[in-house]
């Protein structure tokens, strides 16, 4: 199968014409291009739900244990603004969370205090078997 040199010898040319081929594979390659993008892509969400039980005790209240440089040297602890000594957090946290389900605990310390003074709380925290410890920092407290 060789290449005619042009001059019509009148015979079938059994050559295949891929001209209009390229043009229907341009076609479907420009149309798949813009219709990919506009598929509408998504996350899986679940939707909460409503409590199926209304007579279910009130969520109980956050816990928030604070650490406040007082200039002693020694700060001073508060679980939800009741102070306490510092010996007397642990078996107090122990106490509070024994009967929950969701163990979740949030500490806020001063900035000007030595952050080995909020590790302590965070692992009075963990003696106390609480599950989940936040830290609430200037920013979170503000809100953004």
């Amino acid at each position: 199968m060789g290449m005619g040199g042009g001059g019509g010898t009148g015979h079938a040319m059994s050559e295949i014409n891929v001209t209009p081929l390229i043009d229907v594979l341009l076609v479907l390659l420009i149309i798949f291009m813009v219709i990919v993008p506009v598929t509408p892509k998504g996350l899986s969400t679940l939707i909460p739900q409503p409590p199926k039980d209304n007579s279910a005790p009130p969520p109980a209240q956050t816990i928030v244990v604070q650490v406040i440089a007082n200039g002693a040297g020694e700060p001073s602890y508060k679980i939800n603004d009741t102070a306490f000594n510092k010996t007397e957090i642990e078996p107090k946290l122990a106490e509070i969370f024994a009967t929950r389900q969701e163990k979740v605990m949030f500490v806020k310390g001063d900035a000007s205090l030595d952050f080995r003074k909020v590790a302590e709380v965070i692992d009075f925290g963990h003696q106390a078997d609480v599950d989940n410890i936040g830290l609430i920092t200037p920013r979170v407290e503000a809100g953004q």
